[in-house]
């Protein structure tokens, strides 16, 4: 009798990953001290290396960081990183050159949560089943949003990027969880909490169905910048049926076509140092090998 498996487990739906978040940051070297120093992560040695963008690398995902007046998303990002306790020692060494800054981390049982310079928030988890192989990796983004709006929200993601959009609840209250990806959500969490204003910053996600995506959008008036052949932006969630505004946060949508896409990324192993070097162990590799092994 041959095996049953349940092939739904393998969708991912039209929107095939998260590539970036993009947030302002206003002083390029502090971005250094922090995001390459600190969190142990690779500023693309390819594009963007001068002094107004920086593109730092997360296995196959990315962060933005035009320079600017600083931008703090609403909500936390998700990383996945290797070696709690080495992440740790470098947060601790950095901590001097960040002084004065929002700049903090503590400990959690499962995760470490660190604040970037200009108070973006970060929620770093260790390699775990639930990430699947992925040792390096931006799993999530969750955001923060008003009561009342998920269900509508679910209904703009299965609607208009005909998407996996699930409702959930877990110990932390009410979610949804949208499929951007292999193992990659974003999270719309509710909450009571009064919300600041929104500020620019982005996400951009690849879809595979890059035309009906855009119809739709289009027919709604949503889409608020035709970028060029292989790309275009929204950045208004409604709920399909009543047309109510729900949460705005800037969708970069880019196209498989895209000459960036699966561009393939440098990953450095951040315990690298010319006092103790490891010949052949200058790169990491963002996802274990079949055995089990980064």
């Amino acid at each position: 009798m041959p095996e049953s498996y349940d092939r739904s487990l393998e969708d991912l739906g039209n929107v095939v990953a998260l590539e970036h978040v993009n947030v302002r940051i206003p002083d390029q070297r502090l971005a250094t001290v922090f995001y390459v120093s600190g969190l142990g992560l690779t500023r693309d040695p390819y594009l963007m290396t001068g002094i107004d963008n920086m593109w730092i690398n997360i296995g196959r995902s990315q962060f933005h960081l035009p320079t600017g007046a600083p931008q703090v998303l609403r909500g936390v990002v998700g990383l996945v990183l290797p070696e709690r306790a080495a992440l740790l020692k470098r947060l601790a060494r950095v901590r001097g050159d960040l002084e004065g800054t929002r700049f903090a981390f503590r400990e959690h049982n499962s995760f470490v949560e660190v604040t970037s310079p200009w108070g973006n928030r970060l929620r770093c988890h260790e390699p775990e089943p639930r990430f699947g192989r992925i040792t390096l990796g931006l799993p999530y983004v969750e955001f923060a949003v008003p009561p009342g709006t998920i269900e509508g929200m679910g209904r703009f993601y299965r609607t208009m990027l005909e998407t996996p959009a699930e409702l959930a609840e877990d110990e932390h209250g009410r979610h949804l969880r949208v499929g951007v990806g292999a193992r990659q959500f974003l999270l719309y969490r509710e909450t009571d909490a009064p919300l600041p204003a929104y500020d620019g910053h982005h996400v951009q996600i690849y879809v595979a169905d890059f035309s009906g995506a855009h119809r739709r959008l289009l027919e709604r008036g949503l889409v608020f910048e035709e970028s060029d052949q292989h790309q275009y932006r929204f950045k208004d969630i409604l709920d399909p049926e009543s047309g109510r505004l729900l949460y705005t946060i800037e969708h970069e949508v880019r196209s498989m076509r895209h000459p960036l896409y699966a561009r393939p990324l440098v990953n450095r192993n951040p315990a690298q140092t010319n006092r103790d070097y490891a010949p052949g162990h200058d790169s990491w590799r963002w996802a274990m090998t079949s055995d089990g092994h980064a």
